[in-house]
C-alpha cells in the first residue's frame, strides 16, 4: 500500500496528478516486495527540521527515508516506512540539472523506496549498485538516467 499526503500546495501546483506519479514511482521500485510506505510532499522547513532532528544536520535536503520499526508479523503488509521530499530543493536540482519535476520525483522516490528496502549507497559499491537498480526502474518508466546530465548525453 502506497500513501501519498501532500502537505505543500506547490507539489501539485507543479505536477498534474502528482499523487499518481509517486505511486507509480513507489510500486515500481517495491517491485514484487510487498510493504506499505508513506510519502509526504512537503516544504523546505518541515524537511531541514526533521533533518536536524534525525540526522543532526540543519539544511534542507531532496528527500530523506525513515524505516519503520520492527513490527510483529500480522500475516499482511509490514510497513516498510516513510519517505519525505522537499519541494524547493527538488524543484531547484530539477531545474539546475536540466531536468523534469516529474522526471526528478520519480527518480528521488524510487531512490526512497531502495532505501527502505535496505539499499544504501555508503561506499563506492553500495552506491554503483544501487544507481544500477535506480536506473533499471526508471527506464522501465521512461525516465532518463538520472545519474547522466542532459550535456553530458
Amino acid at each position: 500500500m502506497i500513501e501519498v499526503e501532500v502537505e505543500a500546495d506547490d507539489w501539485t501546483d507543479a505536477i498534474d496528478d502528482v499523487e499518481a506519479v509517486v505511486e507509480r514511482a513507489a510500486v515500481a521500485a517495491l517491485g514484487e516486495q510487498a510493504g506499505g510506505v508513506v510519502v509526504l510532499l512537503t516544504d523546505d522547513a518541515t524537511v531541514r527540521d526533521l533533518n536536524a532532528r534525525f540526522r543532526g544536520k540543519d539544511r534542507p535536503t531532496n528527500v530523506l527515508s525513515f524505516p519503520a520499526a520492527d513490527m510483529p508479523d500480522t500475516g499482511g503488509p509490514r510497513p516498510l516506512g516513510d519517505i519525505v521530499l522537499a519541494y524547493g530543493v527538488c524543484a531547484g536540482e530539477a531545474t539546475a540539472q536540466g531536468k523534469t519535476l516529474t522526471g526528478h520525483l520519480t527518480h528521488l522516490v524510487v531512490h526512497g523506496v531502495l532505501h527502505l528496502l535496505g539499499r544504501d549507497h555508503e561506499d563506492e559499491a553500495e552506491a554503483e549498485t544501487m544507481e544500477a537498480e535506480e536506473r533499471t526502474i526508471l527506464a522501465r518508466l521512461g525516465v532518463a538516467d538520472p545519474y547522466t546530465l542532459p550535456h553530458d548525453a
